[in-house]
């Protein structure tokens, strides 16, 4: 399959990421979102985010002046998608958000596409019927910091077309990515799987008043050697996806530590508008956080 078109719906945390390292490598990507303001603040992001690529892969004026003209805007959902090869969905890890997206989609989208969701719990199976296209569609899920962090988890589900999946493999690696594919469908895929327990039992330690902040990422950072602790982990992450994760979780398994969590992180950061690195504050302060810091460690 020769894929050219790339519609990304979602420019939130990885949303935007995705659109511009799909750009940088020389596909035509359209970012599709729910207004104009919305992408309007996408098109700031890309210009802080054209830094960082200067900075860590030594990208050149050239290099980002195509990536921004390989860029367009959409928030018409069937003027977005009118061309796309392939749609990589990154809309909030909401399922009710994700189910009402992909009834939308497959009323407006052209036979050809193919959709791929970058949902980091949630399972292939759960979206396939409503897709309409179900051996059409795959997860491809990236990891923060997208341009240095450069894996690509591609997992299918049970009626995912084998030339579909090798498809998505095969343009992860064409976008600078790694590409990890999974045989078999695992909720968190294999990041997820090892990371999440981690950033469990770091607020699992905090809400329950063991230790603070600092102290716990520091542990770990110590202890491990780490470059970064669980919590300023979930500042990248994005403290709207820890919330709904932890509140999915509380609501299936009425466990009082995730009750007590979602109450936390929703009084002390979400209603307060302190969303981690994207707002410049969530358990640290941004651009310059207290772990990186020369005296943290000590």
């Amino acid at each position: 399959m020769n894929f050219k078109n790339i519609t990304v719906a979602g420019s939130g945390v990885l949303g935007y990421q995705i659109a511009f390292q799909t750009a940088f490598h020389g596909f035509n990507v359209t970012v599709y979102d729910i207004n104009e303001e919305v992408l309007d603040k996408a098109k700031a992001k890309f210009s802080i985010l054209s830094e960082a690529y200067k900075n860590d892969l030594q990208a050149t004026k050239e290099q980002l002046e195509a990536t921004f003209a390989n860029l367009s805007y959409s928030s018409d959902l069937a003027e977005a998608v009118k061309d796309a090869d392939l749609l990589i969905e990154a809309v909030p890890e909401n399922p009710k958000i994700k189910i009402d997206f992909y009834e939308k989609l497959a009323a407006v989208s052209p036979v050809k596409t193919i959709f791929a969701t970058n949902s980091s719990t949630m399972l292939p199976s759960q979206f396939a019927e409503v897709t309409k296209r179900p051996e059409k569609f795959v997860a491809l899920h990236f990891a923060n910091e997208i341009w240095k962090h450069n894996t690509a988890e591609i997992m299918g589900h049970p009626r995912t077309a084998t030339e579909v999946f090798d498809a998505v493999v095969a343009f992860a690696k064409t976008i600078g990515m790694v590409a990890l594919p999974l045989y078999k469908e695992q909720p968190g895929y294999i990041v997820n799987s090892l990371l999440v327990p981690l950033l469990n039992a770091a607020t699992n330690l905090l809400v329950k008043g063991v230790s603070d902040v600092e102290t716990i990422d520091k542990t770990w950072m110590v202890a491990t050697g780490a470059p970064v602790g669980p919590f300023g982990i979930l500042d990248v992450v994005g403290i709207t996806t820890a919330y709904n994760i932890n509140k999915m979780d509380a609501d299936a398994t009425q466990d009082p530590i995730k009750i007590k969590t979602v109450e936390y992180l929703k009084e002390n950061f979400i209603a307060k508008g302190k969303l981690g690195v994207e707002t410049g504050e969530g358990f640290y302060k941004y651009p310059n956080p207290a772990y990186k810091k020369d005296d943290f460690l000590k």
